[in-house]
């Protein structure tokens, strides 16, 4: 058995929790409870006939960069990096999380989720302006509801494919 710890980053209320517990558990809860810390969750994934446990890290919004936030990062292979599609001010702030999440892992790889999609109408999501927002050309982009589960699957799937490649 394969084990990857994957980081979620983003800023303080994107939905980073609701998407773990989404997959995890297939469970979305109205209630915002904020994370402190660091909760870690894992996941075992039947891909490729072979099993991959994902040790889910669930890291509070850690605007400030300090010493312990960066320390959550170490020795992570991927990141989900979750930003608010209703806040894209959250979009912007994602940019400096990867720097630093890449600064400490050099090689992780990252998804980027564009998360709260029930929230908007289709048409205003743009992808292309998005990802050139972000600066991460080469990571897949998925818009992702934990609420209805919509591309959540996809994206620790995609982030999951990439860290095996």
């Amino acid at each position: 058995m394969i084990q990857k710890k994957v980081c979620t980053l983003g800023m303080f209320g994107v939905g980073k929790t609701s998407l773990v517990r989404r997959y995890v558990n297939q469970l979305f809860e109205e209630k915002y409870k904020t994370t402190i810390g660091v909760k870690v969750d894992h996941k075992l994934v039947a891909l490729e006939a072979m099993s991959v446990n994902l040790l889910l890290w669930d890291i509070a919004g850690a605007e400030e960069e300090t010493p312990a936030a960066d320390n959550y990062f170490r020795g992570a292979h991927g990141a989900l990096v979750v930003y608010d599609v209703t806040r894209l001010e959250s979009a912007r702030v994602t940019a400096e999380y990867c720097e630093r999440f890449l600064r400490i892992t050099p090689h992780a790889k990252l998804v980027f989720a564009g998360n709260k999609s029930d929230l908007v109408e289709a048409g205003q999501l743009n992808a292309n302006e998005l990802i050139k927002m972000l600066g991460q050309k080469n990571a897949q982009h998925f818009f992702t509801s934990a609420k209805t589960g919509e591309n959540v699957e996809r994206a620790f799937a995609a982030l999951t494919q990439a860290m095996l490649s």
